[in-house]
């Protein structure tokens, strides 16, 4: 088995990059497949923090390599930024340890004036983006009107290749959100010095590069971002990101066929979270809520902005199993639900006077729902000296293995705290 698949299984902000990040000492390369600058990656190694937001979470193994794969928005200025902010730790980031797609998308800063235009026109109807231009950026893609990464490096056409693409949107900033409109000169005069430090990493065809790799026998982890539950298609529409987060895009944005995607491993908390707007049928509006926020430390790694807390629904996790193919699960964050007295499950909904256990697709129902919640004893040990699994404390077993139960998907990874070695595995992530 030599691809493995790492995708969030809730409402994205489930520990991803702590995930990968251990994962990665047992690859070989990591492709990150889709999103933008609105990922925000927490890895924690021997005390030391690392936030990223569009280098892959593999970035601190210095003997791996890490790819930005098509389906991703490369807001060029963030990423030079990321990467002189992780040269200064001492880390080399040669080309051999980061590469990006000559077709991955550009994200520029048209993207982000009108992204925040829109969220402030909107008002109270605002939707919850971070601002940082991933719509606007797939929509240029889609209308056919992006620039590419190769094109930045096509100093004859690049000018008039920012003109075209700016000059719908300059009507908009100024006739529809009286917002300042853009000069094409200016756009490039900034984004120069970030295309000529991002030279030395152009990957031209990510699809033979994975191809090559995996007939080489090496071994491939794909990093997703947001989370299932914000996927364009099947997420609680409007109320989701830009992008596909499932599974099978990472297939689509290396250029790779899906077959080669044995393994899923779906991360999930022991509870749950959601930023921004939409129906959360868990959520604790209550001093629960604020405690789990708080001890969790529960606030968004790229805007800050605190996260609202639930109890764990089993529903909307089976629904991500089911549109992806989870095969192996990952259980994030056990440690924040020590002494509680008890702790609450979903196990159902209950809709217009009837208990339903599917999700159902239509987000004006997911918001009328009403979580049918079971309780279990808690447990008062402090989870995050835990070293062996044979050592958590039995009713956090009970916890474990009746989530697991009830999912019918192997728990395979848990995590009791934020650094990579406070993590107990029960199985390998690459078996033969």
């Amino acid at each position: 088995m030599s691809a493995v698949v790492v995708i969030g299984a809730q409402w994205g902000d489930e520990g991803k990059g702590k995930l990968v990040d251990v994962f990665a000492s047992h690859a070989d390369s990591v492709v990150r497949f889709q999103g933008g600058s609105n990922a925000g990656h927490t890895l924690v190694v021997n005390g030391q923090k690392t936030v990223l937001h569009l280098i892959p979470s593999g970035i601190l193994h210095s003997d791996k390599t890490c790819v930005i794969a098509t389906g991703v928005v490369v807001d060029i200025l963030g990423l030079a930024d990321e990467i002189r902010k992780l040269k200064a730790t001492g880390l080399p980031l040669t080309s051999s340890q980061l590469l990006i797609s000559d077709t991955a998308t550009v994200l520029l800063p048209y993207h982000k004036a009108i992204d925040q235009a829109r969220e402030k026109a909107l008002s109270d109807g605002k939707i919850g983006t971070t601002g940082k231009g991933i719509g606007p950026a797939y929509e240029d893609r889609a209308s056919r009107r992006a620039l590419i990464m190769s094109d930045l490096f096509d100093s004859k056409n690049l000018l008039q290749k920012i003109e075209f693409a700016i000059k719908e949107k300059n009507i908009l900033l100024k006739n529809l959100y009286d917002a300042p409109e853009l000069n094409a000169q200016d756009i490039l005069k900034q984004i120069q010095p970030a295309i000529e430090e991002l030279r030395a990493y152009r990957l031209n065809d990510v699809s033979l590069f994975v191809s090559q790799k995996l007939k080489q026998g090496k071994k491939l982890l794909f990093e997703g971002a947001q989370g299932t539950l914000l996927d364009i298609h099947h997420g609680t529409y409007p109320f989701v990101t830009s992008s596909s987060t499932l599974a099978g895009s990472g297939s689509i944005s290396a250029g790779l066929g899906p077959h080669h995607l044995s393994k899923i491993v779906g991360v999930f908390k022991a509870y749950c979270t959601r930023v921004g707007s939409g129906p959360f049928p868990t959520e604790l509006n209550n001093a629960i809520g604020e405690r789990i926020q708080k001890d969790g430390h529960e606030f968004g790694s790229t805007t800050g902005r605190a996260r609202r807390c639930g109890w764990l629904d089993l529903v909307a996790l089976k629904y991500a199993i089911r549109l992806n193919g989870i095969n192996s699960l990952a259980m994030m964050k056990l440690d924040v639900l020590s002494d509680h007295e008890e702790v609450g499950i979903c196990t159902a909904y209950k809709l217009n006077g009837e208990i339903i256990t599917e999700f159902p697709t239509s987000t004006e129902l997911v918001a009328q729902v009403e979580p049918i919640i079971e309780y279990m004893p808690g447990w008062k040990e402090d989870l995050t000296q835990v070293k062996q699994l044979k050592d958590l404390p039995i009713k956090a077993m009970n916890y474990i293995n009746y989530v697991q139960g009830q999912l019918g998907t192997p728990i395979d990874i848990i995590s009791v705290g934020p650094d990579r070695e406070q993590t107990l595995w029960v199985k390998p992530l690459y078996q033969n």
